[in-house]
């Protein structure tokens, strides 16, 4: 095994901005005892707990971005995206593909980014907002984590911000997947993962740039 002096890393470095992904209406209106996509136990709760996330944000002046996961009805955009587990879901002019807005406190100045594949980054003008706003560190919520979540956080990663992920504030589509999706965003940025109340407590402080 490689060893290796790593250089320690605040949670917040230079200026945040909260990341919210695909928290939309099907997870507090759809009861369905078969879903298009599958959920770990806990899930609704997981995303519930994010509203402290961005009730803290916006405490604290952080930006606040949605990230919102739409299909066209013709389902030309779904690409290779239902070869997998996941059935048709996330179409335009669905109640339940709307973003939680109620749910999780949107005001007015949040950022919404519509995105038509997992990553946020993938064919969108999510990097375009973050360089005008300045942004070094991204802090995600939301989910899944295995999927939306770590692919963005991968992308993230690949374009040189600082990641953080939010364990207790993400769900994935399974335990297993979701534990794992974890500890793969860990291996890339070491403190990556990190817990509600030290992100909170961060948020906070005063001590990160634009907060």
């Amino acid at each position: 095994m490689t060893t290796k002096t790593k250089q320690a890393r605040k949670l917040i470095e230079g200026r945040p901005a909260l990341i919210v992904i695909d928290i939309q209406k099907s997870t507090f209106i759809d009861d369905s005892a078969e879903r298009s996509i599958d959920n770990m136990p806990g899930y609704k709760d997981r995303m519930i707990a994010a509203r402290d996330l961005v009730d803290a944000a916006h405490e604290n002046g952080v930006p606040v971005i949605f990230i919102q996961e739409v299909h066209r009805p013709d389902l030309i955009d779904f690409g290779r995206e239902l070869d997998g587990d996941e059935d048709v879901h996330c179409l335009e002019g669905d109640p339940r593909t709307e973003l939680a807005k109620e749910e999780m406190g949107f005001r007015k100045g949040d950022y919404v980014i519509p995105k038509r594949r997992y990553s946020a980054f993938f064919g969108t003008d999510f990097e375009i907002l973050l360089r005008g706003l300045k942004i070094d560190t991204l802090i995600l919520c939301g989910g899944l984590t295995d999927v939306c979540v770590h692919y963005t956080f991968v992308d993230g990663h690949q374009s040189d911000y600082f990641c953080r992920v939010v364990e207790d504030c993400v769900g994935g589509s399974s335990v297993a997947a979701h534990d794992a999706a974890l500890k793969a965003m860990e291996y890339l940025q070491t403190g990556a993962v990190r817990r509600r109340t030290a992100v909170i407590d961060a948020l906070s402080s005063g001590g990160h740039a634009g907060g």
